[in-house]
């Protein structure tokens, strides 16, 4: 929790997520983003809730046809709003060893057309204080859900747009990075090897839906709907395959790295 003060002085109360004791994949938690009355960032004619919801179930459907003694448990299976401090509580509850969280990037509005054209590709996120280059931007974005929800003053204590708030954020996560990077790592490669997408890399960012979850967490763009060729392709059922199956496989990959260490 951090609580701010006159003169932004802080007190930091360090908080020690209940977490298991072994790291084993037994429940992963598939987070699609969005939903409902907020459709996220858009595409000129795609919504990000739409895509994240294509690939996330996808992702869900393969890891249960594949990867035996793993439950996977969704956020969300069809167009709901599920609000953003629900997603790591449910991630919580059921004592998940791994949490997902599927999403579509784009450019801001006023973004010169050359340049919608020219960035197109992946990005994979953990829990971090690196708020550098585009992440903060992408934090900002996808942490301003919260404004949709009602009473969100009373129930969240910072502000997605001010960027006092994401200096000041507490690390909660640090606990879990490690294993948080191995699987974003891990996400990466195959989403540039099997999927054939160009890479930004693993970053950090402040995102609250990896902020509470006492459990290795990523959130993965799986693309730019801001790019008009990057937008086609991610509502081509046949790629949504290809992103999807490398995502399931990086956890495949994972959870038997993590075996071989139990």
């Amino acid at each position: 929790m951090i609580l701010l003060c006159p003169g932004l002085f802080l007190i930091l109360v360090s908080f020690s997520p209940a977490g298991k004791e072994s790291l084993a994949v037994t429940k992963i938690v598939i987070d699609a983003g969005h939903g409902g009355k907020d459709p996220g960032t858009k595409g000129s004619y795609t919504k990000e809730k739409d895509v994240a919801l294509k690939v996330a179930n996808l992702v869900g459907k393969y890891i249960e046809e594949n990867i035996k003694g793993v439950e996977v448990i969704y956020t969300r299976k069809g167009d709901s709003l599920v609000e953003l401090e629900k997603r790591p509580e449910i991630a919580n509850s059921h004592n998940s060893d791994l949490f997902v969280s599927i999403h579509a990037n784009s450019l801001p509005k006023g973004t010169p057309p050359e340049r919608k054209k020219e960035i197109k590709g992946v990005e994979v996120y953990v829990m971090g204080a690196q708020n550098t280059d585009r992440a903060l931007e992408v934090a900002k974005r996808e942490n301003s859900v919260i404004l949709l929800e009602e009473d969100y003053e009373k129930r969240y204590d910072f502000d997605p747009q001010s960027e006092e708030s994401y200096i000041l954020y507490n690390l909660t996560q640090s606990a879990y990075q490690k294993n948080s990077l191995i699987l974003a790592s891990l996400i990466d490669e195959q989403l540039k090897k099997r999927a054939g997408r160009k890479s930004y890399g693993v970053k950090q960012s402040s995102l609250y839906v990896l902020w509470n979850t006492a459990m290795p967490s990523v959130l993965v763009e799986v693309g730019y709907l801001s790019n008009p060729i990057e937008e086609k392709e991610l509502n081509d059922p046949k790629v949504q395959a290809y992103i999807a199956s490398g995502i399931y496989r990086a956890v495949k990959e994972y959870k038997k790295t993590i075996d071989t260490q139990n």
